[in-house]
């Protein structure tokens, strides 16, 4: 049984790894905003699929790997907070990169585009952090994507239904439990990093909307 919990953790902790959890939340707010305001141009989708992937993903896992051939980072998942500074650096450029896409070439609406500039001052505010506690990314990633839905069902009007809410608090739920089974992380640092991640996405849009 402990053996199967330990795989289950490891799995769930690669899915949700928070680089590739914008490119997540790019897909549901292609669907949902086709459903439930306008249908997007195909070329607008397009863009901003392969450029959230490009920009959040690719190149800071990239910057990650050549960084962990050079010997600076041990493994993808940056366990050691000392070798968390320049991964750090890499994917707040590319995630600064995807804001500006969305912002000044996409014209997003100020929900999706509060949510990209929110992610970027996420990961800023990781890295500040990691310099002396252990705060986990992963529920910052995870905590910024329940923020993203927030600030588009207040862009909408819209009333998410509870199957979407127990849907993503229960997978940050099992994200919790499976980084503190793994032994990444304490209570605290998962929890200050989901709020971080809730913070940080949802509160610019605020900002871009109301001041």
């Amino acid at each position: 049984m402990n053996r199967f919990l330990d795989i289950a953790a490891k799995i769930l902790s690669v899915v949700l790894y928070p680089l590739f959890v914008p490119t997540y939340g790019m897909v549901l707010f292609c669907i949902a905003h086709s459903q439930h305001v306008a249908p997007l141009p195909w070329i607008w989708v397009v863009i901003a699929l392969v450029g959230t992937f490009l920009l959040t993903c690719i190149i800071p896992v990239t910057a990650i790997w050549i960084l962990m051939k050079k010997g600076e980072v041990k493994d993808l998942y940056i366990d050691d907070p000392r070798e968390r500074t320049m991964p750090y650096i890499y994917s707040a450029l590319g995630f600064g990169f995807w804001a500006y896409l969305l912002v000044q070439i996409l014209h997003a609406p100020a929900y999706l585009s509060g949510v990209a500039v929110g992610a970027t001052l996420a990961i800023g505010l990781v890295a500040l952090i990691n310099r002396r506690w252990k705060i986990s990314a992963h529920l910052t990633g995870m905590g910024g994507l329940v923020g993203g839905i927030l600030s588009y069902c207040l862009g909408i009007g819209a009333v998410s239904t509870w199957g979407t809410w127990v849907l993503w608090l229960g997978l940050s739920w099992l994200l919790m439990a499976a980084r503190l089974r793994l032994n990444a992380h304490t209570g605290a640092q998962v929890s200050a990093g989901w709020l971080l991640g809730i913070a940080c996405t949802f509160i610019p849009y605020l900002i871009m909307s109301y001041v």
